[in-house]
């Protein structure tokens, strides 16, 4: 199977998990009721990923414990942060960016469970230098349930 349909087959996969999670808790939770719910769903699943992963600040080629840590890296190559707030603000994005930056991961998805409708909450993340699922992102971003951000 080539890549870019992977990338897309998971990215659906795991969105389509998300979105089962919220039908069955609606808004209101906590963001780990969400998360530990979306652990069980890919591990049902059997999605090789990884929850809680520490991500150390490199400074002058020093890495330093920050106490950054990635929601959930699924397959190591889409990184998943989970958000329960009344809305998605810039400060979200760059916090996505900023993560995808330090783990040299180019896919992010920025999932908001604090919505009446879970793909309100939708936010697409691609590095323009990554090579990932950038198809899938745009179709979302034309059915108005994400956009493309990027950084330099």
């Amino acid at each position: 199977m080539a890549e870019a349909a992977r990338n897309d087959l998971r990215t659906e996969k795991i969105i389509g998990f998300a979105i089962e999670v919220h039908r069955q808790l609606g808004p209101g939770l906590l963001e780990s009721a969400y998360e530990e719910c979306l652990n069980y769903e890919l591990k049902e699943a059997g999605i090789d990923f990884r929850r809680q992963v520490a991500l150390p600040v490199v400074y002058k080629s020093i890495r330093l414990d920050c106490g950054y840590r990635l929601d959930f890296v699924v397959e190591d190559r889409l990184i998943l942060e989970l958000k329960t707030v009344e809305r998605l603000l810039p400060i979200h994005e760059a916090q996505m960016l900023t993560y995808m930056k330090l783990s040299g991961i180019g896919v992010g998805l920025l999932l908001n469970f604090n919505t009446p409708v879970l793909k309100v909450g939708f936010e697409g993340c691609c590095s323009e230098a990554a090579n990932f699922s950038v198809a899938l992102i745009l179709r979302h971003c034309s059915a108005g349930l994400a956009r493309k951000i990027s950084y330099q």
